[in-house]
């Protein structure tokens, strides 16, 4: 990388001298400081310098062209925010250019405002990363609101929560349904400057296709049938504040294009009426379906989803959360025991196991409805597993708990297609789970990762175990023969 400084915060690549100067005008204005080049194969030299972290970057150049700048970047290790400037009617340019990485696209002609908060959203973004990065080699976190358990995977989510709660950028959330969506953008605005102003939250799969405008955008008196009154809609009560989307990948493809210009443009035009209002809102929304597999179906907007999917958070399901199952359990065991009036204060071990053992296809959501109606019909100062009625239920992992209570036997224990292991009943319950997972680890010559699959477990749950065992070998001639 060349030693030349980043003088300039944004680097402006328009052939029309005239335009360049209107946009550095406009960018001088508010404090952001620029340069601007004329060519598309002298663009691209200045930008391998490194010396520059947002572009406005017009698509037809002389000698090379914006697409293939962007092509040619992409092989680089440098991380560029781009925003694309492209003529109207050439839409497919920019969505060609959001696949190659680009953060935002501009239609000629466009307003000065809408320039200044596009630029100030990607100067943002390249703050927020760098944010991001100092977050995630923090070995500290504490946990987002509403969320409960430590788990490494949950440390990330945490992490990355607290990074962007405060940006401007729309917020997209992935993860299988009951991983804890809504939980995620309630923390997103409880973290966030606007957490003294609503947070509004629209299901976009339990409303029906002809009542979503309306709901979103609200609707004058008359608009339709059964329009007795006005009525402000979602975005509007959220102004200020958060407007949640769950769900996003159920909204119908017609009311997609009317999302997409409500972002584009921070306006609203209420059902059956003809004037326009502004709304902030920040946007945050979520789906359990795939959303590039719903864009190759036609079934939602590709340009949508750029512009929905600036900052991203995946959830991780339960069944790889580790030990936050039992910190859930034992949560969720001791708030309905009391609302209940039961004396449950404990899981047992072999419930804990039956725990760890289950996949929970329903995630949190099903661990909840497990614990609630187990304290409902049984009572007990102890949860045990049968008390849990998990037999029968589809499940993708092997059955630990089975496992569990075999090695803890005197008998010898037969693992599928694995060695025979010989546990002692005085011998304690960690010391016959690492004599399990050590004699897996050394049928597979080592591997890790085959041993959690014939083990039922992640890998990472294996290495987890593995880091918390003191270095100080001991002695497993008694609890491993293989």
């Amino acid at each position: 990388m060349s030693d030349r400084k980043k003088i300039s915060n944004v680097l402006i690549v328009e052939d029309t001298l005239s335009m360049a100067l209107m946009y550095e005008r406009s960018l001088k204005k508010e404090g952001i400081t620029s340069e601007f080049c004329q060519n598309g194969r002298a663009a691209l030299e200045l930008l391998k310098t490194g010396a520059f972290s947002t572009v406005l970057l017009d698509l037809q150049l002389p000698e090379m062209s914006g697409i293939e700048i962007l092509t040619e970047m992409k092989n680089t290790d440098l991380d560029i925010t781009y925003i694309v400037i492209t003529a109207n009617g050439s839409v497919n340019s920019a969505v060609d250019a959001m696949r190659l990485g680009a953060y935002d696209f501009l239609i000629k002609p466009f307003a000065h405002e809408r320039l200044l908060a596009t630029v100030k959203n990607a100067l943002e973004r390249e703050k927020l990363k760098g944010e991001v990065d100092v977050l995630l080699r923090s070995n500290d976190s504490e946990n987002a609101p509403g969320f409960i358990g430590s788990s490494p995977e949950m440390q990330e989510v945490y992490k990355i929560i607290g990074s962007v709660a405060n940006s401007l950028a729309p917020v997209f959330i992935t993860g299988d349904s009951g991983t804890g969506k809504e939980v995620t953008a309630r923390a997103l605005h409880d973290l966030s400057d606007r957490n003294k102003k609503p947070f509004i939250a629209i299901n976009c799969a339990a409303v029906p296709e002809n009542l979503m405008e309306s709901e979103i955008f609200g609707h004058v008196k008359g608009a339709f049938t059964g329009a007795a009154e006005a009525r402000k809609g979602a975005a509007t009560m959220a102004n200020g504040g958060t407007l949640f989307l769950d769900e996003i990948c159920e909204m119908d493809i017609s009311l997609q294009a009317k999302l997409l210009r409500f972002l584009q443009t921070g306006q609203i035009k209420r059902v059956g009426s003809d004037w326009v209002e502004d709304v902030n809102v920040r946007i945050v929304c979520a789906t359990n379906k795939d959303p590039m597999t719903e864009v190759a179906e036609k079934r939602f907007r590709e340009d949508l989803l750029y512009r929905l999917n600036v900052l991203s958070v995946e959830l991780p399901p339960l069944r790889a959360r580790g030990e936050d199952i039992i910190i859930l359990a034992e949560t969720f065991l001791k708030t309905y025991a009391e609302e209940e009036k039961k004396t449950f204060s404990r899981i047992s071990e072999s419930a804990k196991a039956a725990l760890r053992a289950h996949s929970w296809p329903g995630n949190i959501r099903e661990l909840q409805n497990t614990i609630r109606k187990a304290v409902v019909m049984f009572d007990g100062p102890e949860l045990a597993p049968e008390m849990l009625q998990l037999k029968g239920r589809a499940s993708t992992e092997p059955d630990e708990y089975a496992l569990i209570q075999a090695v803890s036997s005197p008998a010898a224990a037969v693992l599928p297609a694995s060695p025979t292991i010989t546990v002692e009943l005085d011998q304690s319950f960690n010391l016959i789970e690492r004599s399990v997972i050590e004699a897996a680890i050394a049928h597979f010559n080592g591997s890790i990762p085959k041993a959690a699959a014939m083990l039922k477990l992640s890998p990472s749950t294996i290495y987890r175990k593995r880091e918390g065992w003191n270095d100080v070998a001991v002695e497993l001639d008694k609890a491993i023969a293989v």
